[in-house]
């Protein structure tokens, strides 16, 4: 049975937690006290800088956030799209529905047309690419990689803190066009991953969190853009 969108369902992408800002344990803050109302919370990839399973020290980068959206999970329903950054996810969130890389994208519907999501490295993506993704993911690889020495993921951990994750796509538009091509004509299409914040056709590109402090909304049928910043604000 295909799940279907609800308005005032929430889109979350790319908030690169916790080397890129406070947005997102600001955005689930808002969700958790009812300052945002919602029922359906989707989160589009990325959300965390580096998460994976089978490993217990990775998670000690983002108790809170992880924390905050378990506790959520009680109440709204999420719906997790993991990313290229996090990965392997269903022990951490156990009242989460998670979807690998290798089940999407997932199809949805709302009001009566399907609707498709997925974090936004699936196509387009070279031979090479598919074959790291694979290997990373593995139970096997993951559950050796937690012998190894934590200064391996203290180094990665520092690395990616410094890198540079806003940026405009150059002929982003021609980038979708050729994602296009990988679903119905008539369907919808969320994806994050790109950073970008366009919608473009029947393809809606979410967001970064971190970069634009915004997130997408279902309102009138339709997904919409919101600044975090303004339940803020309204909050004071």
């Amino acid at each position: 049975m295909t799940l279907e969108v609800r308005e005032g369902a929430i889109f979350i992408a790319d908030a690169h937690h916790p080397n890129h800002g406070d947005n997102l344990l600001r955005l689930l803050n808002l969700i958790d006290i009812g300052s945002i109302d919602t029922t359906q919370l989707f989160l589009v990839g990325d959300i965390f800088d580096l998460l994976f399973g089978y490993n217990n020290y990775i998670k000690s980068f983002s108790q809170d956030a992880i924390h905050l959206i378990n506790r959520l999970s009680k109440k709204v329903d999420i719906f997790y799209i993991e990313g290229n950054h996090d990965f392997c996810l269903d022990n951490i969130f156990p009242d989460v529905r998670v979807y690998g890389r290798d089940i999407q994208p997932v199809k949805f519907s709302l009001n009566g047309r399907e609707l498709y999501i997925s974090h936004g490295d699936r196509y387009c993506v070279s031979t090479l690419y598919n074959l790291y993704s694979s290997t990373l993911r593995s139970r096997l690889f993951l559950t050796l990689f937690k012998f190894i020495d934590r200064s391996i993921i203290d180094y990665q951990m520092d690395r990616l803190k410094g890198k540079s994750i806003c940026f405009e796509f150059k002929n982003f538009h021609k980038r979708i066009d050729r994602v296009l091509q990988n679903y119905p004509d008539d369907a919808l299409i969320i994806e994050g991953h790109y950073h970008q914040k366009m919608v473009y056709k029947n393809y809606i590109s979410i967001p970064s969190l971190a970069c634009s402090g915004s997130f997408g909304v279902i309102k009138g049928g339709r997904v919409i853009f919101v600044e975090i910043s303004k339940f803020i604000y309204n909050r004071g």
